[in-house]
C-alpha cells in the first residue's frame, strides 16, 4: 500500500480517537450534572462497526492491490464532511457525545446543523463510510459499511428520540 494511504488512514483513526477523548470528557461533565445514559446496549456495535471499517479498508486495499490515484472530488467531499462534523461537535459543545446521555430539564439544542436536520452527525458518518473507502478503491467496503450503519441507526435513532423526548419532562 502506498504511504499516503497509510498516513490518511492513520489521520482518520487519530481523529476518531480524539473524538472519543472529547466524548469521554463530555460524558464525565454531563454525569456530574445528573446526566443519564440511555440505550447503551447497542453502543458496542458502533465500536465494532467502526473498528471493522478500518480493518476492511486495509484488507481490501492489500488483497486487491488496486492502483489508486488521489481523487480530488472525493477528497473535497471528505474535507466538507469533516467541516460538518466539527460544526456538529462545536454546536453541541459539552452535550456532544458518542453515547446517548440526557440531562434532565435541559432544552434540546436547535441551532447550527440541528436547526435543519435532527441527526446531522449520522448523515455525515454515512457519507464518510461511503467516501473514505472510495478514496482507496475499497469498493466492497464502500457498499457494505454504509448499509451496516443504516441497520444500526434503525436501533439507535428510536432510542435517542425516546431519550430526548423525556428530557423536558424530567
Amino acid at each position: 500500500m502506498k504511504t499516503w494511504i497509510w498516513l490518511f488512514i492513520l489521520f482518520i483513526i487519530g481523529q476518531r480517537l480524539v473524538e472519543l477523548v472529547i466524548a469521554k470528557r463530555n460524558e464525565k461533565w454531563m454525569m456530574a450534572r445528573g446526566g443519564i445514559i440511555k440505550g447503551e446496549n447497542h453502543y458496542k456495535w458502533f465500536i465494532i462497526l467502526h473498528t471493522l471499517f478500518f480493518i476492511f479498508i486495509v484488507g481490501e486495499v492489500y488483497v486487491f492491490q488496486r492502483s489508486v490515484m488521489l481523487n480530488y472530488l472525493l477528497l473535497l467531499i471528505f474535507v466538507m464532511t469533516q467541516l460538518a462534523r466539527v460544526w456538529c461537535i462545536t454546536t453541541l459543545g459539552k452535550f456532544w457525545n458518542t453515547k446517548i446521555i440526557v440531562l434532565p430539564r435541559v432544552a434540546l439544542i436547535k441551532k447550527g446543523p440541528y436547526k435543519y436536520v435532527k441527526h446531522p452527525n449520522y448523515i455525515i458518518v454515512g457519507i464518510e463510510l461511503f467516501i473514505i473507502p472510495l478514496l482507496f478503491g475499497a469498493y466492497f467496503t464502500a457498499v457494505l459499511f454504509p448499509l451496516l450503519h443504516l441497520l444500526l441507526l434503525k436501533v439507535r435513532i428510536p432510542k435517542e428520540e425516546k431519550a430526548l423526548a423525556t428530557v423536558t419532562k424530567m
